[in-house]
């Protein structure tokens, strides 16, 4: 945009830009959609599943059953304690409100008929890409196709509930549905375009968390606790996969319960392309396919192959990888049934997110220098220098992973101010002080706070009308 410049518009201009800028600084940290209190009494009633299927659980498939049990377990009371005590749908990020009564048969159908070629979409790319037909998403597809038909049958009653509730109940199934019918006036791109973003990540993300869950859960079944009086090698072992089988069951929960109903659905998703691929190169099958051949860092042994024979420093450095999975685990807890890659789902602003932005991407990037130790390659000291060098580009992508979240999620007004809080009281703020760069809202990715206006929502209506959850 062109700027006028005058004497008296400049002076005006300036003072106007300091003023918003000062307010766009929180003076406290806003509240967050989730209590940890709810989600550790889910995560405790999820364990004594655990302790159940151990006991009593020999006959279930674990990577079906028993995982389907599990995340039951964990989901049911966030929703059920969230409910009673927080009342989600009555949040206006919800759009909700029960009193209406606005029911529509006709705008319902249309909605539906919106929802099933979504659905049906994802779908087809299953049974069109080779990657989904191998034995290693054989258990999720299980478990897809005796759920599928009661879901498809639930979503009946359930579209027709909050259809006749919403404050914006021509959302982007509504267009999506009317678009299928023939309907092109009034129906947005951008709005149909978020819907399906929102479904995309969904249909990458939950088959492979779900797999990635099962494989954890039957080690954690299998697992013989007599090893761990053996040698510190088995209790890190043990802990290093209860740590991530914790991560991963309410990753799994978070893309299942994406519903408008609990304020968990899917606001916006991410729409840049770099947003896109800095995230997905991090997770297989891109992962293998990039870091074989580009970023291979720990191609050496690691870290207990160069402190086996120090049992007192093997111990140490093994505790301290233990105490970043912990931080990296603890980021994931304050999202309830709310976790979800590439999407905005609620602004978190309580655990470890009280005091910085990006505690999971911190502490992960932060054990992957202790666990491949790329400095120790022992050939050459140019080799180690390589390895420490590839080591450092992964860490620029979750840089750059973390930039793009924040631009994507800066649409929120709710977030500019968590972030001016964090920027200003956050554990780190000392680097933003040293580095002005770093701060948020620095540099061409972002938008400077309140003194630049964020770009309209990429969904009609406003934010309540939702991208891809319901």
């Amino acid at each position: 945009m062109k700027k006028i410049k005058n004497k008296a518009g400049g002076a005006n201009s300036v003072a106007h830009r300091k003023s918003a800028s000062e307010a766009a600084v929180a003076p406290d940290c806003p509240d967050s959609p989730t209590r940890i209190w709810i989600n550790l009494l889910a995560l405790a009633v999820s364990l004594g599943a655990v302790l159940w299927l151990r006991a009593y659980g020999q006959d279930l498939n674990v990577k079906t059953h028993a995982l389907v049990i599990v995340a039951l377990a964990l989901a049911l009371p966030i929703i059920v304690l969230e409910w009673f005590f927080l009342k989600p749908y009555r949040n206006p990020s919800a759009g909700l409100d029960f009193g209406r009564r606005n029911y529509s048969l006709r705008r319902t159908a249309v909605k539906l008929l919106g929802f099933y070629l979504a659905v049906g979409s994802v779908a087809f790319v299953y049974w069109l890409l080779p990657e989904y037909h191998g034995s290693f998403y054989h258990n999720y597809f299980s478990v897809v196709r005796a759920v599928l038909p009661w879901w498809l049958l639930l979503a009946v009653p359930y579209f027709y509930l909050l259809d006749g509730a919403m404050a914006e109940p021509k959302d982007s199934y509504w267009q999506l549905g009317s678009w299928l019918l023939g309907t092109r006036t009034g129906i947005s791109g951008k709005a149909v375009g978020q819907l399906y973003l929102g479904w995309l990540v969904k249909l990458f993300f939950l088959p492979l968390m779900f797999v990635y869950m099962g494989n954890n859960l039957g080690t954690l079944l299998a697992f013989d606790f007599s090893r761990l009086l053996d040698s510190f090698k088995a209790v890190f072992d043990f802990t290093f996969n209860f740590l991530f089988y914790i991560d991963l069951l309410f990753v799994t929960a978070g893309y299942v319960c994406t519903l408008r109903l609990f304020d968990s659905h899917i606001r916006t998703a991410e729409p840049s392309f770099l947003g896109w691929g800095v995230a997905l190169i991090g997770y297989q099958p891109f992962w293998s396919l990039f870091s074989g051949t580009y970023l291979k860092y720990d191609e050496a042994p690691a870290w207990g192959y160069w402190l086996w024979n120090t049992p007192l420093a093997y111990g140490i450095w093994g505790s301290t990888i233990l105490l970043l999975i912990a931080i990296y685990v603890w980021a994931s807890i304050p999202f309830g049934i709310r976790f979800s890659n590439l999407t905005h789902r609620g602004i978190l602003t309580n655990g470890p997110y009280r005091y910085t932005k990006h505690p999971a991407y911190i502490s992960k990037n932060l054990s992957w220098w202790m666990i491949s130790m790329p400095f120790m390659v022992s050939s050459s000291v140019p080799e180690a220098l390589r390895h420490s060098l590839l080591l450092l580009v992964v860490n620029f992508i979750y840089f750059m992973r973390a930039r793009t979240e924040e631009r994507h999620l800066s649409w929120d007004p709710t977030y500019v101010a968590y972030a001016n809080y964090i920027g200003e009281r956050g554990l780190f703020a000392f680097l933003g002080r040293w580095f002005p760069a770093l701060r948020f809202g620095n540099g061409r990715l972002f938008y400077r706070g309140a003194d630049v206006p964020p770009p309209a929502p990429l969904v009609t209506g406003n934010a309540t009308a939702g991208a891809g959850g319901y």
